[in-house]
């Protein structure tokens, strides 16, 4: 049986990739993966745990021993809600730095493509067209200007009664863009024939509509 079909959505951080894959996998009625919940919820414990970000084993052996479990919008681990704690800014910032790691990266890899299922599968994050999923039937790289996404997250932030300025959001944003660019280990770039979608001056529903018809076109090619 040929493998349930895949459209692979990347992007910078706050640049509207998990809003979007959500609501393109509703559209489609297919299975979503938040693969960026994964690492949060890796940085969360780790943060817990007092390890470093930068200790690979250490990090992997965390990862194996976590089962979480995806309830519709609900993250549980160990039976906790963990849906609001992973979002905070410094856990955010964590998963970052913990994301270079290439022995957590391989640990979590199976944990990935085993989200592939029937009918089809949408997967938002930073290597899904390029690493996890590289025969995806559609790879979509999901941008947008840094002020655009600090404003966006900003807002996210206040929504979820976090506190924090829109010029250090910036500033953060571009420290990761930069860490995640120039990371040895699966950088952040459009997989080779991505659609390279600049949302800075699209609603959401403009973006939705832009990946659905390229799904469209391709399934009709």
């Amino acid at each position: 049986m040929p493998e349930a079909p895949v459209i692979a959505v990347d992007g910078p951080t706050a640049s509207g990739k998990g809003t979007i894959a959500e609501r393109v996998a509703a559209s489609l009625g297919w299975r979503y993966l938040d693969s960026g919940a994964l690492y949060r919820i890796v940085a969360l414990e780790a943060l817990r745990a007092g390890i470093d970000t930068a200790d690979g084993p250490a990090l992997a052996a965390l990862a194996q021993g976590l089962a979480p479990r995806f309830e519709g919008r609900r993250i549980l681990v160990g039976g906790e809600d963990v849906t609001e704690a992973i979002r905070a800014e410094e856990v955010g910032i964590a998963a970052s730095r913990l994301a270079t790691q290439p022995l957590l990266r391989a640990a979590l890899l199976a944990l990935q493509r085993r989200a592939r299922a029937a009918p089809g599968l949408v997967a938002d994050g930073r290597d899904m067209g390029t690493v996890v999923f590289p025969d995806a039937i559609l790879k979509v790289y999901l941008t947008a200007s840094v002020e655009s996404r600090a404003a966006r997250r900003h807002k996210q932030l206040m929504e979820k009664g976090f506190s924090a300025t829109i010029a250090d959001l910036s500033k953060d944003l571009a420290e990761r863009d930069a860490r995640d660019m120039q990371r040895a280990e699966a950088p952040l770039k459009p997989a080779e024939g991505a659609l390279v979608l600049d949302s800075t001056h699209l609603s959401i529903d403009e973006t939705v509509d832009a990946v659905l018809g390229a799904y469209r076109r391709r399934v009709a090619d």
